[in-house]
């Protein structure tokens, strides 16, 4: 039996009569605090702006922004008209804006003003120039028929968007009867998320996540750390992944403890918060603990409230992991495994597990999931000690891809098990160890690269004939980004010249950080480039490289 069949928002209003002044969720860097009572009346607020705004079940809300303080309150409020959040990556710039934009049939866009590299505001009035013309709730745009209203996140007013402000102004004239009655037509399988993944395609795919999904997986998550109201997690990871909304949110909510959120990832902010609230849990990617440990002032610190938290998004190293917990007093650190499209969570270590399993392994299955290894090619069951591609089924499996049967129907079977595309093997305690990916994946710094996006990307830069996209392995971010290029006839382009086109174009962390120039790619029988002999290329390239530079 899964832990609640509630929807996300009744759970929060139960633990806000529960924990009514009790710090839900607080930026130590802004010195902002809201109890739960206090929350859940802002999200009131909010929703009821929603609703007098048209919006309504089933309608999909994108969200484009760190993770600012009413990120969470447009999840929540959303959750209670019974919208479907559809959370976007700070990353992306104008051409990966437009596909989810459209892909996911968005009625309305929340946004801030923008975030390092990229400009939203500008990008969205490039994408909807309708904005400066029509008056705000009347938007007609002809590249994207179905949205009607973009809103600024923040007080500043914009031509043809509402801000948080007025909408929580409007909010204050819609009757609570309307809230309650739009509240009631919410069911807990209904899709409450949707997140934009890559398959082997590269083209996103949107991950519909419901309220059983998530909020069982949060807690189950929650109870493998063992936490209670006591704990404080401070969370550094964007929101708009799952590990910051289930992991760390969901997690959080359903045990009655309080959120210490940081808007953007900074090692010096997240030693300060710790210190300052006496944090007792933190979440992120090997890199940030990397960047955390390492920082010129990590002595001055003192992290010795904290207990466990998780690392997770990326290969976790063993050395790293053994830093963490003697260092910054982790002792009770778990590595959760996963996937979007599994809410995330699969597996997960214990607080209780020995040393060499929570180092060296991803843990064992959560409650109410049932977990095989099968042969890839036969389907066939493997037992302990096999390697074979890892398949999951429950509560946690999505409800599938958005507007994308046949894709849903690849990676769920007939009999309801989710295809990981990840080669794992148990041993024999029953623990899982992930060894590679039969997708070609790469995984940098917990983000999901997917080297056929790139690859079509590069196909536009003048001067390159074709190119193939590979992984190599990082010892900062577990894989860096690798491009072969084969060159056009008399072309004159450089390496750097390669990765400054892809990094003015794409997110930053999809851009190559290695080029390579060939004349030909190892092929199979079938005319099939062999992108393993590429990696094994790159990877023998640069330890060269090294060694010449460690001679020099």
């Amino acid at each position: 039996m899964v832990f609640t069949e509630k929807t996300i928002h009744e759970f929060l209003e139960e633990q806000a009569k529960k924990y009514p002044n009790k710090d839900f969720i607080v930026y130590p860097d802004r010195n902002l605090r809201f109890t739960y009572k206090e929350f859940n009346e802002r999200v009131d607020l909010l929703a009821k702006g929603l609703l007098h705004m048209g919006l309504k079940k089933g309608d999909h809300i994108g969200i484009w922004a760190t993770n600012v303080p009413d990120w969470l309150t447009f999840f929540f409020a959303a959750s209670k008209i019974g919208g479907v959040l559809v959370t976007i990556n700070t990353a992306y710039k104008k051409d990966e804006l437009k596909y989810v934009m459209k892909q996911s049939d968005m009625k309305a866009i929340a946004l801030i003003e923008g975030f390092r590299d990229v400009n939203y505001l500008k990008t969205i009035y490039e994408l909807v120039p309708e904005l400066k013309k029509y008056e705000r709730g009347k938007l007609k745009s002809k590249n994207f028929p179905k949205l009607k209203h973009v809103i600024y996140i923040g007080a500043e007013k914009h031509r043809g968007m509402y801000n948080t402000h007025e909408l929580m102004l409007l909010g204050k004239h819609v009757p609570d009867e309307k809230l309650e009655k739009a509240k009631k037509q919410v069911k807990n399988d209904d899709v409450v998320n949707i997140q934009y993944t890559s398959g082997t395609t590269g083209f996103p795919k949107g991950v519909m996540l419901t309220h059983r999904n998530i909020l069982n997986n949060g807690y189950y998550i929650g109870e493998r750390q063992k936490f209670t109201e006591k704990d404080k997690l401070c969370l550094p990871v964007p929101m708009f992944h799952c590990f910051g909304i289930v992991l760390g949110l969901l997690a959080i909510l359903t045990h009655g403890g309080t959120l210490v959120m940081l808007e953007y990832f900074d090692p010096l902010l997240v030693l300060a918060a710790v210190e300052k609230e006496k944090c007792t849990a933190l979440y992120g990617v090997p890199t940030m603990f990397i960047s955390e440990l390492s920082h010129p002032m990590f002595d001055m610190f003192d992290l010795s409230s904290l207990r466990t938290g998780i690392m997770a998004g990326a290969p976790c190293p063993k050395e790293l992991m053994k830093k963490v917990i003697e260092k910054m007093h982790m002792k009770e650190i778990t590595i959760v495994y996963g996937l979007t499209e599994a809410s995330p969570g699969i597996t997960q270590t214990s607080v209780d597990d020995p040393i060499d399993k929570r180092v060296e392994t991803v843990g064992k299955p959560l409650p109410e999931i049932e977990v095989k290894i099968v042969d890839p090619k036969t389907g066939k069951k493997l037992g302990p000690g096999e390697v074979g591609e890892i398949c999951c089924r429950g509560y946690n499996v999505m409800k599938g891809y958005y507007k994308m049967p046949k894709e849903t129907k690849e990676a769920i079977d007939e009999d309801g098990w989710l295809h990981t595309g990840d080669l794992a093997m148990m041993d024999k305690d029953g623990y899982y160890r992930i060894v590679g990916r039969i997708k070609e994946m790469i995984i940098r710094g917990g983000e999901n690269i997917y080297p056929r996006e790139i690859e079509e990307f590069l196909h536009k830069m003048p001067g390159i004939k074709d190119v193939q996209i590979v992984g190599v392995p990082d010892e900062k971010y577990g894989e860096e980004v690798a491009a072969f290029v084969i060159k056009e006839d008399g072309a004159d382009i450089r390496e750097e010249d390669v990765i400054d086109y892809a990094k003015e174009n794409i997110a930053r962390y999809k851009a190559p950080k290695y080029v390579f120039f060939v004349d030909k790619f190892p092929l199979t029988a079938s005319g099939k480039v062999q992108k393993f002999k590429l990696r094994k290329i790159a990877t023998e390239m640069l330890e060269k490289r090294k060694n010449n530079d460690n001679i020099k």
